[in-house]
């Protein structure tokens, strides 16, 4: 745990970028799975119970921030890897 710990201190900013941008596609995947579970068919006397939650524009916003964010780190964490 503390390796894990002192690898992540001690990691490269294209590094931390890349994790922070897969943190952002585990978000946006979410968002999807979120937003799939909202359209789905409901009775007729639960429909003002859908939600308020813009689930698409958190989707794509963090879908767009996340590839860039990995597609820009991308050269150097494959580069420290291979």
């Amino acid at each position: 745990m503390i390796d894990l710990f002192h690898r992540l201190l001690l990691a490269s900013d294209a590094m931390l970028m890349a994790m922070a941008g897969l943190v952002f596609w585990l978000v946006a995947g979410f968002a999807a799975l979120m937003e799939k579970r909202r359209v789905r068919k409901r009775p007729l006397d639960r429909l003002e119970a859908v939600g308020w939650v813009p689930w698409t524009p958190i989707f794509v916003g963090c879908a767009i921030i996340g590839g860039g964010m990995l597609s820009m780190s991308a050269p150097v964490v494959l580069g420290e890897i291979m």
